[in-house]
């Protein structure tokens, strides 16, 4: 299969400075270079090991030694910071000495006293800012969205369940502890609850949820802290106008053969999307990994219609999620080149996706709903 590239990526090189290439910016650089037209212009890493990784995959840019440097550097478009997660208010806050357009990474802030900051820095940042929220990109998810509207005639119940692997191991352990991560129901589920506004069209008025640490990382110890991060739970949403939706996680169950399985209920049927997990973590005595699937099952006549949504292997192999780091960089440089328009996700999108991570954490610690 061969990678589309629509014209309006090909008519000049955008420049990006990467603020953070771990795990995730590494994913970034990778897929950035299977898109004509572009260039890393400079790196931010402070990892001695994360930051050779990504000089071999990106070795025209430079390596500087601050955020302030990298804002310094000449000729850059846009910004990408891809750093963990509780840097990411005060990197973004630092860009407002040349506002450029950047790609933040999920979650947008960690911590509901964050707040104040991050409208501040909505109202005073005058270039587009777009929230990574790749789940909205994923092929297979993609057109469960696409065709929810018709195959239900309008979502009442919507279900997304994600049964994964642990946490990986990230440089000083920093996804181990909600300090760091906001916790996992905003590290790892913020996607899914931007998924359910997208999907329903509505914003959340409550949450219900229970969840904890039963299995991972209960014997780890990183100079004498142990992990607090949550690795399964339950979250029930309501929102205006009665939409129901809920979310199953769990994080010790990567012997799944579809790691997302996401579920929207109407009048007029039922639409599915089954997601394989990344195809690295797939065994190879099993053979071929799955291919997505879209499963669309009207109420009459009734029938299941089976939908395969493969992806260029290409993709596949350049990071974790199902192709969509690539499409995401598609639009987001469809923005950057054209210096119009608004960002698909924004800064909106990503502060309700946090706030019902938090509200989600909370209702979980003190057993009760959390009203919004």
């Amino acid at each position: 299969m061969t990678i589309q590239t629509p014209l309006s990526t090909r008519t000049r090189t955008i420049t990006y400075g990467v603020i953070g290439c771990g795990m995730m910016g590494q994913e970034h650089l990778r897929n950035i270079a299977l898109l004509p037209g572009t260039a890393i212009g400079a790196i931010f890493e402070p990892d001695a090991g994360m930051r050779a990784a990504a000089q071999a995959l990106a070795p025209g840019a430079a390596m500087v030694d601050s955020v302030e440097a990298l804002l310094a550097h000449p000729d850059l478009d846009c910004l990408l910071i891809a750093s963990p997660n509780h840097r990411h208010v005060a990197q973004l806050q630092a860009a407002l000495r040349r506002p450029l357009p950047v790609l933040v990474e999920k979650p947008l802030f960690t911590d509901a006293a964050d707040l104040a900051a991050v409208d501040a820095f909505a109202r005073d940042y005058p270039a587009p800012v777009w929230v990574a929220m790749e789940y909205r990109y994923m092929p297979p998810v993609a057109r469960l969205l696409e065709m929810a509207p018709e195959a239900t005639g309008g979502i009442r119940m919507l279900t997304i369940r994600e049964h994964r692997f642990p946490f990986l191991d990230k440089v000083g352990a920093w996804n181990r502890f909600n300090s760091q991560t906001g916790g996992t129901f905003v590290e790892k589920c913020c996607h899914f609850f931007d998924l359910m506004r997208l999907a329903v069209g509505a914003d959340p008025v409550r949450i219900m949820a229970m969840g904890g640490q039963a299995v991972n990382h209960l014997g780890e110890r990183y100079q004498d802290r142990t992990p607090d991060i949550f690795d399964h739970g339950y979250v029930a949403v309501e929102f205006e106008g009665g939409i129901r939706a809920m979310l199953e996680l769990c994080m010790f169950a990567e012997g799944a053969r579809w790691q997302e399985e996401i579920s929207a209920v109407g009048p007029k049927g039922k639409i599915e999307a089954f997601v394989p997990g990344p195809t690295r973590f797939w065994p190879d005595h099993l053979g071929t990994p799955p291919i997505a699937q879209v499963v669309v099952s009207p109420r009459d006549p009734k029938g299941p219609q089976v939908h395969e949504i493969p992806v260029d292997p290409t993709l596949l192999e350049a990071g974790d999620h199902n192709g969509s780091t690539f499409y995401q960089h598609q639009r987001f440089l469809d923005l950057v080149r054209s210096g119009q328009g608004r960002p698909e996700v924004g800064i909106t999108d990503g502060r309700w996706a946090v706030l019902m991570g938090l509200a989600a954490q909370q209702s979980m610690t003190e057993g009760r709903a959390v009203t919004l």
